[in-house]
């Protein structure tokens, strides 16, 4: 059990003062109190303002390593088609240990950004000839351990990819390291429930591919196999993230993407869209008007030339997102978050386009709504600092020359839109501290290893 004063915090009914955090040692907030009067001069002090941590709902770990890799223009036209080979030809480089090292040091970055707790979207399953491991979740494992060692919260989606197109096609050579009948990997959802049902850090989900790699058949049968391991447990799944995919859809069943899988599955709360970029709008309200979450990634959509959610419209109807930082090329919260909103203004050639309201804060809408999306994507008690949840928090360095004068939500208009310099000083996760005064722990060790593992693959 532990105690933290914070001259100022953000809870879910807004800014407080003088609070006071008392801390489980199950790791959980056991108490929180606002304007706290008893004598604290013994309670470790923050060094800040302390915000919630924020959950970062959509990672590819290994792609932290080819970041950089496909910025290089080819014979003909780039799309996220040609960049998809690109990451084909890394992945035939990489087992388990490189697998492990990279997604460690990509935590440790998560971390010290201010993500506390991460949802894996995981496709890398088999060895280079496309065959199971002696132990077929070897691979999911190996990320798991990389979350234990850094101190980040995850939430493991093992990846449902059978095919290579619309309606069963046959996938191609680079994508045999991914392929899974349901009952292989319900078998490997299996085995991490079982190791992590007692770990309050891990939750375990799902994550068909997409409608590209799954067909009806396979995707009923992984999501009632899913319910049967762990009820009630995320569904996450990519979604009419590129144009060609929309058309595709269409050629293959008569709908588009969004459209089909609302006619096919019941989509609620523990369901998350990641991408969503092109929709209708009436697909846009329905997916709003269902309680599931838009994943939203733009530094990456941007990166691959994906297009512009319809965010507007989104949050017009009510709809919840959370953001991830996906293929990496960056690793920072507010990044996205500022870019969810400059897409926008480029768009529309206008500002503050996504305030709920006349006088509303940009920057503080956006980094509430994606605690709130982001926690509900990950299925775990996170994402707000309340008694019950876990204790994954961030202190604000008070030394950053952009926070200074700054107060509230202005504080948080300043986080997400002034300047280049991460203002994360400390990041606690499930009551421990894992960032101190900007540096983890392990942060030289695990940055050695991924440096040696670099120099090995881009050899």
């Amino acid at each position: 059990e532990s105690r933290l004063f914070a001259e100022t915090a953000l809870l879910p009914t807004g800014w407080a003062r003088n609070v006071l955090f008392d801390i489980a040692g199950d790791g959980t907030l056991a108490a929180v109190t606002a304007e706290a009067v008893e004598d604290l001069r013994d309670v470790p002090r923050a060094a800040g303002p302390v915000l919630p941590g924020m959950p970062n709902l959509h990672s590819h770990a290994f792609q932290r390593a080819m970041a950089g890799l496909a910025e290089r223009a080819g014979p003909g036209e780039d799309s996220f088609w040609t960049w998809r080979e690109v990451m084909y030809g890394f992945l035939a480089r990489l087992g388990p240990d490189e697998v492990e090292i990279i997604a460690a040091q990509l935590y440790v970055e998560m971390l010290k950004s201010g993500d506390t707790a991460v949802g894996e979207f995981h496709y890398l399953h088999h060895d280079l000839d496309g065959r199971p491991y002696a132990q077929p979740a070897e691979m999911s494992l190996r990320v798991m351990a990389a979350a234990t060692r850094s101190g980040i919260g995850i939430t493991q989606l093992p990846v449902l990819y059978g095919f290579g197109g619309f309606g069963g096609s046959a996938a191609g050579p680079g994508q045999r390291r991914f392929l899974n009948h349901p009952d292989a990997l319900l078998r490997i959802i299996e085995s991490l429930t079982a190791t992590t049902r007692d770990d309050p850090q891990t939750q375990v989900g799902i994550a068909p591919h997409s409608l590209r790699a799954v067909t009806p058949e396979t995707l009923r049968l992984g999501i009632a196999g899913l319910d049967g391991l762990n009820p009630g447990a995320p569904i996450h799944l990519h979604i009419a993230e590129q144009t060609r995919e929309v058309e595709d859809c269409l050629a293959w069943c008569g709908a588009r993407p969004v459209e089909w899988l609302f006619d096919q599955v019941e989509v609620g709360a523990r369901w998350s869209l990641i991408h969503a970029t092109h929709m209708t709008p009436k697909e846009t309200k329905a997916l709003a008007a269902s309680g599931a979450v838009a994943g939203l990634c733009p530094t990456t959509e941007a990166n691959l030339g994906d297009g512009i959610f319809a965010a507007e419209t989104f949050l017009a109807a009510g709809g919840a997102f959370g953001i991830g930082s996906d293929s990496h090329i960056s690793v920072s919260p507010i990044e996205e978050l500022r870019w969810l909103e400059y897409g926008q203004r480029l768009l529309r050639r206008g500002r503050n386009l996504l305030a709920d309201g006349s006088g509303k804060s940009v920057g503080a809408g956006l980094f509430k709504a994606a605690l709130d999306g982001g926690a509900r994507a990950l299925g775990r008690s996170i994402g707000a600092l309340r008694p019950g949840a876990r204790a994954d928090l961030l202190v604000l360095d008070p030394k950053a020359a952009t926070l200074f004068g700054k107060r509230d939500d202005l504080l948080l208009d300043a986080l997400v839109f002034a300047g280049n310099v991460n203002p994360v000083s400390d990041v606690m996760v499930g009551g421990t501290w894992r960032v101190r005064d900007g540096r983890h722990a392990e942060e030289d060790t695990i940055a050695a290893a991924f440096r040696a593992t670099l120099d090995r693959l881009m050899e």
